[in-house]
């Protein structure tokens, strides 16, 4: 399966909400838009709809569904577009495949480790290898321990691509770099291995990793087709670039994410501040502190 198009720079894209109280603000469909618009015009490999940036948990099923048939129509033909299917429950998530298989335009799906019910390795290589067969679209797998509270270790992992073949890259949010290499050292070339962590996409590249499925392009999606494009071909202009942007792309995470940057974009009055439950504005002390590193910046 061809994979060197899905490489670079991918976007984790927010869901802009209407103001509301927290529980029943509804989908901004007009923010959506610009949103999307950004990304077609920074020239990003793709859009990751319905991911935990999405806050995903909070959306309804035809919610998720009424996003991700808007988004289509916009980014297809224009962009890579991938689909976060991310419950805890296997059935639950070859239901989702399903139901989004029948878009020809999404090009794969995003299968997370499944969350607060901790499965043994075992059952993360019977999850994913299950989902995997469901669809002939590629998947990604998305190992992010600290919100899932388990560990896709890297013979599961190979164990898991020797039996499916459309499993074409992993996500790595472990904040594990030698977890990473030894993903990089121990898979087939055409294999893709993501940073999940912006701050991390310069050091993962430099050790033959595939770019970044990123936070910080909803904010800044140009600059970050810069930077990732410099990555792969000047590291040492890309290591200046690295040095410069540590400290935002830190502040972007100094409250769970997407807070910060729905904030950012909130500043650009690009979307509302606006979130839905349990997930809420930044706490001030914090949102003051990131608005300082914003305006330092100049973005």
């Amino acid at each position: 399966m061809e994979t060197k198009s899905f490489r670079w720079l991918w976007t984790a894209l927010v869901t802009p909400f209407k103001s509301g109280n927290g529980l029943d603000n509804k989908v901004d469909y007009k923010a959506l838009k610009k949103l999307l618009e950004m990304q077609i015009e920074a020239k990003v490999t793709g859009v990751l709809l319905l991911g935990t940036t999405a806050e995903n948990p909070t959306l309804e099923k035809k919610e998720a569904e009424k996003i991700v048939k808007f988004a289509v129509k916009i980014l297809k033909w224009k962009t890579k577009i991938m689909v976060n299917i991310w419950t805890y429950c296997t059935k639950t998530s070859k239901e989702n495949i399903k139901k989004y298989n029948k878009f020809k335009a999404i090009d794969a799906f995003l299968v997370v480790n499944p969350y607060y019910n901790k499965p043994t390795q075992t059952g993360l290589f019977q999850h994913f290898t299950t989902l995997a067969k469901a669809t002939k679209k590629p998947i990604i797998l998305y190992n992010i321990k600290g919100r899932t509270g388990v560990n896709l270790e890297t013979n599961t992992l190979i164990d898991i691509i020797s039996e499916c073949p459309n499993v074409i890259g992993v996500k790595e949010a472990s904040g594990d770099m030698i977890q990473m290499k030894e993903v990089i050292e121990q898979t087939w070339d055409h294999f893709l291995v993501f940073s999940g962590d912006d701050g991390l996409t310069y050091e993962l590249i430099q050790n033959d990793g595939d770019g970044v499925i990123s936070v910080a392009s909803n904010c800044i999606p140009e600059k970050m087709k810069i930077f990732v494009d410099t990555c792969f071909k000047w590291w040492e202009k890309a290591s200046k670039l690295n040095e410069k942007y540590q400290e935002f792309f830190e502040k972007l995470f100094i409250q769970t994410n997407p807070l910060p940057a729905k904030t950012f974009l909130a500043e650009k009055w690009i979307i509302k501040e606006t979130f839905r439950l349990p997930l809420c504005p930044m706490d001030q002390d914090k949102k003051e502190e990131f608005l300082k590193v914003i305006k330092k910046y100049k973005f």
